[in-house]
């Protein structure tokens, strides 16, 4: 995988910081609609760029490695954190 492949996905789906499988999908779903080649901002180039990135990020999201210490958790979690703390 280049960095530099994956800096441009990045910023063609617009994500700052973190995403889910599900938000990348729903990202990925908007976007092919208006860049689809039947759509008037579309083009068949553009189109193939977005699926393009669309696999290069989804790849990256399934071969992420988690740490699955207590930290880690609770930034995945933030709720979950202070669940004593509700009682």
């Amino acid at each position: 995988m280049d960095y530099d492949k994956f800096e441009k996905a990045v910023d063609l789906f617009g994500i700052l910081i973190r995403t889910s499988k599900q938000d990348l999908k729903k990202k990925y779903l908007k976007l092919s609609k208006k860049y689809h080649p039947d759509m008037p901002e579309g083009s068949h180039e553009k189109f193939q760029e977005l699926q393009e990135a669309y696999e290069l990020l989804n790849e990256y999201i399934d071969s992420f490695g988690f740490s699955f210490d207590e930290e880690e958790f609770k930034t995945q979690y933030p709720s979950f954190s202070n669940y004593k703390n509700w009682m």
